[in-house]
């Protein structure tokens, strides 16, 4: 896995820093894992518009992946690795023995023709799905549940990896790698490595098609719009709005509103740090 950096020939690719690809196998994807994904258009199922600036992007088609890792006891062979358009981690393809197909995400390390295998009493081995109270101490976990048997939520893109670091009890206290403390059930099942793909961060997209290509519009400042579409919009010459920044309908901007009574927060041992935290 590397990055590859293209030559300054046009003003779009003197700064486009793209993936080399070569981790990947050379093979069409599993259709039988295949979906078909309709472009919303940040639209929700009444059409209305729940998420602005989002909108064409390249057609594609949508992997279903295992999340739960719910093959407990049967034990497969990593038959491909492959690229997935909808995530930035990369696909491991799982030939099990029982003959059924699965896409998991891909760990750093595993290669091609590696065994994995989940459930209790799986050996901590790299792409093994194994519940938290059984891994040791100090290990880098992914895909970790939050609660038992729903699939795993967090760690899940490019390079992401959560560190095992504390148990008492039936919890386990996990450090993030924003910087946060928490403590989640001993039977949460968690994959053992970091997710590939980790020089993710070092791409560049280079030029504003690759974010049409990827479905991002551009987005237009308030304080650059007529006061008919904008609370900051309008003023003679460049205005700086003159009040804190506002959505298009007047609710401030950057405000929680997270609901604390309805927040589950008595796990969260440590907040996230500010700004970047390194693990």
């Amino acid at each position: 896995m590397g990055i590859r950096q293209y030559r300054p020939v046009t003003p779009g690719s003197r700064y486009r820093i793209v993936s080399d690809f070569e981790e990947l196998t050379p093979k069409p994807p599993e259709e039988s894992l295949l979906e078909p994904l309709r472009s919303q258009g940040g639209r929700n199922n009444r059409g209305h518009v729940t998420t602005r600036y989002r909108g064409g992007g390249h057609k594609r088609m949508y992997r279903r992946v295992d999340f739960r890792r719910d093959k407990a006891g049967v034990p497969g062979k990593v038959a491909a690795i492959e690229y997935d358009p909808n995530r930035s981690a990369r696909l491991a393809l799982i030939h099990y023995a029982d003959g059924e197909k699965r896409y998991i995400l891909h760990p750093r390390g595993l290669a091609v023709g590696d065994a994995v295998s989940a459930g209790p009493g799986a050996d901590i081995r790299l792409g093994n799905a194994v519940p938290l109270a059984e891994i040791p101490l100090g290990t880098t976990v992914h895909n970790v549940e939050l609660k038992p048997g729903r699939g795993g939520q967090l760690a899940r893109s490019a390079g992401a990896g959560v560190q095992v670091v504390a148990k008492e009890g039936g919890l386990v206290t996990l450090k993030l790698m924003s910087g946060e403390v928490r403590m989640i059930r001993g039977t949460c099942l968690a994959t053992i490595g970091q997710v590939g793909n980790v020089e993710h961060e070092l791409e560049s997209i280079g030029k504003a098609g690759k974010s049409r290509w990827l479905g991002r519009r551009s987005k237009v400042r308030g304080v650059a719009k007529n006061p008919v579409d904008h609370p900051l919009g309008g003023g003679e010459g460049k205005s700086s709005g003159g009040r804190p920044p506002v959505s298009p309908w007047g609710k401030p901007e950057g405000v929680k509103t997270r609901h604390k009574k309805k927040a589950s927060t008595k796990l969260i041992v440590r907040g996230r740090k500010r700004g970047k935290a390194t693990q």
